[in-house]
């Protein structure tokens, strides 16, 4: 019998799943709504992680949404600087799950806690990694709604140090094509989802949403990385709300006494900042391009953003189920399946989790939905707006010229004049030959 003081054992550490592709070896981040494991694949050797949501949960509809939504999400993007997504869908028992490529390192909330505020020679490099993933996603129409420092993860790659992975496309706003039958709209106007310390004023209202909303967050999250600061005095998630949508940030120079920062910075930052979507950056691109001046060398802005991207094909033949699909050991995109990495855990703000590695954030935590607020959409420039299928922007197709309209009302009294003139015309024939 299980004391109060004991924990009962993982059911999963030591376990193989999907008919014994992985073996689950060790928790390394868990939350309320499911954990992630540390797991072997012994047919590539290689680590993996497999992110599950809990069994309990999987009756929850908006949260097995929420989930589905993520591996749909993440499996679209092939960016480097996105964390890759190879298998999803549901174990033998029923849980859901994501396999993802394994990531070793920390979040970036944990590095500004324990280092304090990262010069701008560092941080920026950082963050126009992230503009690049974010290009990619918001070029196949999908919106991140919840970024912040927890879901940025840095690790090493081939010799490069703090290497950006974005992580928890939970919350991400999806276009129609990538949901299914059952799938819980998180994206309706009115209601508000994501993280209080991070919203754009049009998030925190509960309006439509478009990447300059990704945008704004981004910028405050480069905000706090340069000061340990966020750009206001708040004490509680409605404050930080309320002055996201009503007062205007702390200019960056005058956020920490004697902290200056290159001329120039300040004013991209704002701009980023602005209340005004259209006041914005209108890309990602154009963000990272902005802050780049002050980062010379230290990103290769034509590797972060390739000319044009393709639209990937993910959806699985209508012979097979995605889910199906997963336990078969085929990727969404139809390959063989292969680990992805998993995003790391926090336990809420200012309080990282002392799990070391790739501990991703399982629970939300930060993360609110709140009542309805005002449904205003903000739609951006005709020339920018998106195709109906979530593409990348083209512009509008000239207007057709219109072919004049026939009258067949009167077509059809000429058509009779005419038959009388002909019936008259015989009748006065016959009558002469007689």
């Amino acid at each position: 019998m299980t004391t109060p003081q004991q924990k009962p054992p993982d059911p999963y550490i030591g376990r193989s799943v999907l008919n014994g592709q992985f073996l689950i070896e060790q928790k390394i981040g868990s939350g309320g709504m499911g954990a992630v494991y540390r797991a072997s694949q012994p047919a590539l050797n290689r680590l993996v992680a497999v992110k599950i949501l809990h069994p309990k949960l999987t009756n929850r509809k908006d949260l097995a949404s929420r989930f589905r939504r993520e591996a749909r999400a993440m499996s679209h993007l092939s960016h480097e600087n996105t964390v890759k997504v190879f298998l999803y869908g549901e174990l033998e028992d029923g849980s859901l799950y994501i396999v993802m490529e394994f990531l070793d390192g920390k979040n970036l909330n944990q590095i500004v806690r324990k280092e304090g505020p990262l010069p701008y020679e560092r941080a920026i490099p950082i963050l126009v990694q992230v503009c690049g993933a974010l290009h990619e996603a918001h070029s196949l129409g999908i919106i991140h709604r919840d970024l912040k420092p927890e879901n940025i993860f840095l690790t090493n790659k081939d010799g490069r140090r703090d290497f950006a992975k974005v992580l928890d496309f939970g919350l991400a706003k999806v276009t129609e094509r990538e949901l299914r039958p059952g799938s819980i709209m998180l994206t309706q106007e009115g209601m508000v989802f994501g993280t209080p310390e991070f919203m754009s004023p049009e998030q925190a209202q509960g309006k439509k949403l478009d990447a300059r909303s990704d945008i704004y967050s981004l910028a405050t999250i480069l905000y706090e990385v340069l000061t340990g600061k966020l750009p206001y005095d708040a004490k509680t998630p409605m404050e930080y709300i309320q002055l996201h949508v009503t007062k205007p940030p702390i200019p960056l120079d005058e956020r920490v006494p004697g902290k200056r920062f290159p001329a120039g910075l300040s004013d991209v930052i704002m701009k980023a900042l602005h209340k005004k979507p259209d006041d914005r950056y209108l890309t990602a691109q154009e963000f990272a391009e902005a802050l780049g001046r002050f980062a010379p060398g230290a990103v290769n802005l034509g590797e972060l953003f390739p000319r044009t991207i393709e639209r990937t094909q993910v959806d699985p033949p209508s012979s097979m189920d995605p889910q199906m699909m997963a336990t078969r050991g085929v990727g969404p995109g139809g390959a063989p399946g292969a680990p992805a990495a998993a995003p790391p855990a926090s336990n809420g703000r200012g309080a990282p989790s002392a799990q070391q590695g790739p501990a991703p954030s399982v629970d939300g935590s930060r993360t609110i939905r709140m009542a309805p607020g005002a449904p205003v959409s903000n739609p951006l420039p005709p020339h920018l707006r998106q195709t109906g299928g979530g593409g990348p922007a083209v512009p509008a197709p000239p207007p057709r010229t219109s072919k004049p309209r026939i009258n067949y009302v009167t077509l059809s009294v000429v058509a009779l004049i005419c038959l009388m003139l002909g019936v008259g015309l015989t009748i006065g024939i016959i009558y002469l030959v007689q």
